[in-house]
């Protein structure tokens, strides 16, 4: 019996259609992404951050986000802070503020793999150089099961907390892996 070339051709392509299917690896998407409960408990503090900044900041100047650090050793972080401080930021931006990337500004100190830190002394000078309305903050502290982060939008110029939200994630392996200061 001769099937007829359309049945052969489908035939011939139910393999490579299965085997698509069969993937293992799940595409990496807003919703993979956002479901995940470290990025998703960082976008929420975001989200906190700018319902309460509603009305309280000028549209057309920038923030900046200042490296979350260790509460202990405030010149000091880790691969948290500095993924934490990433995706507030990056979620600030999606919600439609101007972020400004420090990263690639070479007038601001970068201390060797630690990011953008910055202290309460040079929060107003770096603001006013770069015109920024107002600098977004955070600090971490570690227990044995927790780590507790506390973040705030201050405003550079009367050092004015705007905003503030604090949160807390589990101290589980992929969380305990990022501690590690460098």
């Amino acid at each position: 019996m001769r099937l007829p070339k359309p049945i052969c051709a489908a035939l011939l392509a139910l393999p490579l259609l299965l085997g698509g299917c069969a993937s293992t690896e799940e595409d990496t998407n807003y919703t993979s992404v956002s479901a995940n409960a470290f990025v998703a408990a960082n976008y929420r503090a975001a989200d906190a951050l700018a319902a309460q900044l509603k009305g309280k900041l000028a549209d057309d100047k920038p923030l900046i986000m200042a490296t979350v650090v260790n509460i202990d050793a405030l010149e000091q972080t880790s691969m948290l802070g500095r993924l934490v401080s990433e995706q507030v930021s990056t979620r600030l931006a999606q919600g439609g503020m101007k972020m400004l990337e420090m990263k690639l500004r070479n007038s601001v100190y970068l201390k060797r793999n630690q990011g953008e830190l910055m202290l309460t002394r040079e929060i107003g000078e770096v603001a006013s150089t770069h015109n920024a309305q107002a600098v977004v903050v955070g600090s971490y502290a570690e227990t044995r099961d927790a780590i507790f982060i506390n973040m705030k939008v201050i405003q550079p110029t009367t050092n004015l907390v705007l905003a503030g939200h604090d949160y807390v994630l589990a101290k589980e392996g992929t969380v305990r892996s990022m501690l590690q200061s460098y």
